[in-house]
């Protein structure tokens, strides 16, 4: 049936297969049997070879299947002359075997399928055409000379002593859709439905269980019929309580059900604003009724039945459309529903209704037409849906707010653009804590679920909202431009307060579970920013020194936390973008990340991989500033890593780099070769952002600044400055730098740690690398021991080093 998950095709295998009896079977008959379990999923019941033969035990033609293990039955099944076969998908056979055991058989090929369908069809007397054996065109001759002499179907006369004959004339009928039509009609016809109530309630008053039965099974049937016109009456204010009450009576169960006991008195209808149309507030009763009998009353349908309920669906389907369409046109109701909803003086409890309705509201909309759609959610934009949503936002009502998070979702996911116009004009009247999209990210960071699924939900609206796949793509890109700079303007800085908040130290502050799982949600937002947004993130994330701060988060307990901030630096190299490379460098950006590979030892785990793996793409990439400056401050604590060759193809890298700057000729050919090197990344840097790049740092704003001012002048040779220092003073330091840079045997147990030796320029003593200025290899570290510097003097350039880190 088309609203029936077909099961899952058989593996397709060659060669064949003995069965029974040392027979070979070809990969035709090889099937898989599939039944139908109580949650309408198939259950592979195993792999066989298919045959049909006369079994004297139950006296007819069956189907056998036998196991390709070891030869044991799989399945033994008679054809019945009257059970309804059906082929779907050239490889399938489905059929009923009791009223609630479907099963299937599934095809290798569909030459078998066709060879067994031909023997079931041959058996029921059908054409092999059909895909169902029990159909209009395979009635018996005495059944069509029926149907077309009698004009209708005669019923009984609805009397109690006949509940019997009228509950087998139904269940007759449905196999056959010309008798499925003449029942419906003569039903509809003789207004049957209204008199066999009125018995209903007479075998309820006479406690007449067998006759209640009796009419369960005439009303499932008629439900089976699928005619909107036969709903109609049994949907009316006057029946549907009495269907209700017919289906309470299923023969196979030992007590009632008390749908109508539920549906009077636990069930309440509330209104929470008056609605003065009758005819809506009869259908709103109406649909939750027919929804309620479909969820919980009709039983589940067999494989067979499932389509025959479409009309129902159909039905609920169409109330729904008609209740939001006519609430839509209600301007007096949504006018006083917003107005309420802004009123401070709304109790709690109010309040929480209207929300609740204004989210079921939205879900019913889900069923429009997207025409309809357009038309529902634009009434909310004019009806002021928006800035209602920033009022409640802003309450202490946890569930108020839950919902309200909920209809953002809805708008979000229909209507990105609408949103973002909406807080770009709020802007500029409103402070930035009460704009819609902050109240939205401190909910996300203020989210009380251990497992931070409010969170998680928000995050993903967030990324929606600043997506640039989904702005609208003008001439002049306006929505990605102004946005994104209104975002970062006005936003940003609250969605990474949590992260500058734990980071100020050489470790996170805080480090339970649900900050790491905030933190790890924050970077994951921040990584996608990277990928997908340009010149914004860039000069946010060197002038604010992001990356320093989330490195500090390779030093958490929690593993996935640690992950999440290498990849976040992962994806920033994998631009291989100078002005990202430069920062790295001069703030020595690697350091935590060596620290943390040496800190893992010899495991062999995911953060190990990932680490070696980011090399790897430095050297496979041939970034040369990186490789320099990878070897020329790590080299001593990584050249003991054997057991892969990235850090000794990296030294190689770097050994051929400086052959190249001694020998001009190859220095040149290596220019020729780079001019034709096309960027790997498809998102190219706009026009407007190169210009971005190139304008004087001068002509920008205070604070603005990519790189600071001192690093105007500075040109690449300035960038191997800290090389050829380091080259100089490495032979006067050797026998310091042994102890200074702990040479690590990662074959051991121990967990060693990245020891690094220097002194401040306040501190003679040996101290933790928090300043960029500190680290060894910058241009003016103040000398180790034993170097020209004396450990008290601070030297002219480190003062410029510090403006990246400080500012």
């Amino acid at each position: 049936a088309p609203d029936q998950p077909a099961p899952p095709a058989i593996a397709s295998q060659s060669g064949g297969c003995g069965v029974a009896g040392g027979r070979m079977t070809d990969t035709r008959r090889r099937v898989k049997v599939y039944t139908l379990n109580e949650d309408r999923q198939w259950d592979d019941r195993g792999t066989g070879h298919v045959s049909s033969c006369y079994v004297e035990r139950l006296k007819g033609m069956s189907l056998l299947v036998r196991a390709e293990s070891d030869g044991s039955l799989l399945l033994e099944s008679k054809i019945n002359p009257n059970t309804a076969y059906q082929k779907q998908q050239d490889t399938l056979i489905v059929w009923s075997e009791a009223e609630n055991y479907d099963l299937a058989l599934s095809f290798q090929e569909k030459a078998g399928c066709d060879e067994i369908w031909e023997k079931i069809c041959q058996v029921q007397g059908k054409d092999p055409s059909v895909d169902i054996t029990q159909d209009l065109v395979d009635e018996s001759e005495e059944e069509r000379f029926d149907d077309m002499s009698s004009p209708g179907l005669e019923l009984p006369s609805c009397e109690l002593s006949r509940l019997e004959e009228i509950a087998e004339l139904v269940a007759s009928s449905l196999p056959s859709p010309l008798r499925r039509e003449k029942l419906a009609l003569a039903l509809e016809n003789e207004g049957y439905i209204k008199k066999l109530l009125e018995i209903f309630h007479v075998c309820e008053d006479l406690e007449n269980i067998e006759g209640l039965h009796h009419l369960y099974e005439i009303i499932k049937g008629i439900f089976l019929l699928n005619r909107t016109a036969l709903f109609e009456v049994m949907f009316s204010e006057e029946c549907i309580m009495d269907v209700i009450g017919c289906l309470e009576y299923d023969p196979s169960l030992s007590q009632s059900r008390k749908h109508r006991e539920f549906l009077t008195k636990t069930a309440k209808f509330k209104e929470v604003i008056p609605i003065s149309d009758p005819e809506l507030k009869q259908k709103i009763h109406q649909t939750y009724r027919v929804q309620y009998i479909q969820d919980m009353v009709l039983p589940t349908p067999s494989v067979f039945e499932e389509n025959m309920l479409s009309t129902l669906h159909s039905f609920i389907f169409f109330n729904k459309v008609e209740i939001v369409g006519m609430l839509q046109e209600d301007e007096k109701f949504l006018t006083d529903l917003f107005a309420q909803l802004t009123d401070e003086a709304t109790d709690e409890e109010k309040r929480q209704e209207l929300v609740n309705f204004l989210k079921e509201f939205c879900a019913f909309s889900q069923t429009l037409q997207p025409q309809n759609r357009d038309a529902f959610f634009k009434t909310l934009s004019n009806m002021g849906i928006l800035p209602a949503l920033e009022v409640i936002l802003g309450m202490d009502d946890a569930q108020v707010r839950s919902a309200a998070t909920d209809i953002f979702s809805y708008l979000v996911e229909y209507n990105p653009s609408m949103v973002r116009e909406f807080v770009m004009q709020e802007a500029q009247q409103n402070d930035d804590d009460i704009l819609l999209i902050n109240l939205i990210i401190e909910h996300m960071i203020c989210d009380t679920d251990p497992e931070l699924g409010g969170a998680v939900l928000l995050m993903g609206l967030l990324r929606t909202l600043v997506d640039p796949e989904n702005m609208l793509a003008t001439a002049n890109k306006t929505e990605k431009t102004e946005f994104l700079g209104f975002f970062y303007k006005h936003c940003m800085h609250v969605l990474t307060a949590p992260l500058l908040a734990n980071t100020t130290e050489d470790k996170p502050s805080k480090d339970d579970f649900q900050t790491a799982q905030l933190l790890a949600l924050i970077l994951e937002l921040l990584t996608f920013c990277v990928e997908h947004h340009t010149y914004h993130i860039k000069n946010y994330i060197i002038n604010k020194d992001i990356l320093r701060r989330v490195l500090v988060l390779m030093a958490s307990k929690h593993a996935f936390l640690a992950l999440c901030a290498l990849r976040f630096k992962r994806k920033i190299i994998g631009l291989k973008d100078e002005f990202y490379n430069r920062y790295i460098m001069k703030s020595f950006l690697f350091e935590p990340v060596v620290k943390a590979f040496l800190n893992n030892g010899s495991r062999y785990n995911l953060m190990n991989s990932a680490i070696i793996e980011m090399f790897e793409f430095i050297r496979v990439e041939d970034i040369k500033s990186l490789t320099a400056h990878v070897i020329e401050n790590y080299w001593k604590a990584l050249e003991d890593v054997d057991y892969v060759q990235t850090f000794k193809g990296l030294k190689l890298r770097f050994e051929q780099q400086r052959e190249r700057q001694d020998n001009p000729k190859l220095d040149s050919m290596r220019s020729i070769l780079r001019n034709h090197r096309y960027r790997r990344d498809a998102r190219t840097l706009e026009d407007e952002e190169e210009m971005w790049f190139n304008t004087d740092e001068d002509d920008m704003e205070d604070g603005e600044a990519v790189v600071p001012p001192s690093d105007k002048t500075k040109n690449d040779e300035d960038i191997m400055d800290p090389i050829s220092k380091f080259m100089e003073r490495k032979k006067l330091k050797e026998s310091e730098e042994k102890e200074v840079l702990l040479k690590t045997n990662l074959s051991g147990r121990q967990s060693p740690s990245f020891k690094l030796s220097f002194s401040s320029g306040t501190k003679s003593n040996l101290t933790s690398q928090s300043s960029a200025s500190n680290l060894p290899g910058s241009p003016g570290s103040p000398g180790s021991p034993g170097s020209p510097g004396s450990p008290g003097s601070v030297s002219k350039s480190t003062s410029q080093m510090a403006a990246i880190t400080t500012k």
